[in-house]
């Protein structure tokens, strides 16, 4: 008998240390496999011309270039990597900590939270779309999901690691080991995970986070009854040369992708902060930030690179109340010339909230593992988690 027990225990040992998820052959919706196991972007936009000058977005208006070409098991093994809190100095911070699925993949708070409680000064991007982006960060400091993630995975105040203790405990973790040399086929479990596998597969993951089904694109692909008569006002407010919201939010992406300085009032009577001027180098980027996409807006409240509103309603009654006129009399910034006094009415304001909730799509969302190759327990909202059985 004790001997038998004794078998039964070394072989659940044995079993608990290499049980390998197997990472998924097939891509996600969105994507279609070729013949080099790469995932390749469809959508009905690349149907349309890329050649024309999109203006402010017309309906059947082409889609920037997308980062895509990625195996799906590199997709797989970044999505595991995504959740995994064993990124951070401490193993209690996960990517998904501030880019939470069920918030729009941003947070919901004002001011994103780090390692040990820190309060950091800005809210969390949504990351939907990203594979369109060409800049990254509020402050837009940088320009490839690559150089992005790398902020806060080595920041004191983000993440807390430094590179050689996230290659310690990635290497350190023998199902990373397996999964690695099955996304990555040119090495063998025996060779050492580098960063610029992890940073590829965690760039994977974020690139497949697509959003294009919303209400809003089924009309723009021709189904006009897609949106309601109150919708369609919206919509046309939304492009009209007086309220002027799609010249820096241009359609189909919902951005413009470039630095504008606004004058949104910093909370609680902050000091300014000075956006895009410290990476540029340049005072005419003063309290400049990048256009956000809309796209899911309606999930990512609160608003503004400093969270300060709460509601889509207050954001858009920002953008009426008057040129600069939240900008602290010591400042002198240089205000971006689309923002103006629109004078828009309480029912214009009403019918832009309307349409803004048209562009919410989540139908492609990703599934949240249940169980991590490190045997930690996956970031969780109790919605769209799986087994890796």
């Amino acid at each position: 008998m004790i001997t038998l027990l004794t078998v039964l225990i070394a072989a659940n040992k044995v079993s608990h240390t290499h049980y390998v998820p197997k990472l998924n052959c097939n891509c996600p919706p969105g994507f279609k496999l070729n013949d080099k196991n790469e995932c390749i972007a469809q959508n009905l936009y690349m149907a349309y011309s890329t050649n024309n000058d999109p203006g402010v977005g017309g309906l059947k208006t082409a889609l920037p270039k997308v980062r895509d070409g990625f195996s799906p098991q590199q997709i797989d093994l970044g999505r595991y990597l995504f959740f995994d809190p064993v990124l951070s100095a401490d193993g209690t911070i996960s990517c998904a900590s501030c880019h939470d699925p069920q918030k729009g993949f941003s947070d919901g708070l004002t001011a994103s939270v780090g390692i040990n409680g820190h309060q950091l000064k800005r809210s969390s991007p949504s990351l939907w779309n990203v594979a369109y982006l060409k800049l990254f960060f509020w402050d837009g400091r940088a320009s490839t999901l690559e150089e992005q993630m790398q902020g806060p995975l080595f920041s004191k105040e983000e993440m807390g690691n430094t590179p050689e203790n996230l290659l310690k405990t990635i290497n350190g973790i023998e199902n990373y080991r397996h999964l690695f040399s099955e996304a990555f086929p040119n090495k063998s479990s025996s060779d050492p995970i580098s960063l610029n596998e992890i940073y590829t597969a965690i760039t994977a993951f974020e690139a497949s986070l697509i959003s294009l089904n919303s209400k809003y694109d089924r009309y723009a692909h021709g189904y006009h009854e897609a949106l309601n008569a109150q919708e369609i006002e919206g919509m046309n407010i939304f492009r009209s040369f007086v309220a002027r919201c799609a010249e820096c939010h241009t359609p189909p992406l919902f951005t413009n992708q470039q630095i504008a300085v606004l004058g949104t009032p910093e909370p609680n009577g902050a000091t300014l902060d000075p956006g895009a001027q410290i990476p540029f180098k340049d005072s005419t980027l003063r309290g400049g930030f990048k256009v956000p996409s809309l796209r899911n807006i309606e999930k990512t409240a609160p608003y503004m690179h400093s969270g300060n509103f709460a509601t889509l309603r207050e954001t858009v009654q920002f953008y009426t109340d008057g040129r600069g006129h939240a900008v602290p009399k010591e400042e002198n910034l240089r205000i971006h010339w689309h923002i103006w006094e629109p004078e828009l009415t309480d029912f214009e304001l009403d019918r832009l909230v309307d349409f803004l909730k048209t562009l919410t799509d989540e139908s492609f969302m990703p599934k949240v593992p249940k169980v991590l190759p490190s045997n930690q327990a996956a970031f969780t909202n109790n919605q769209n988690q799986e087994s890796i059985q």
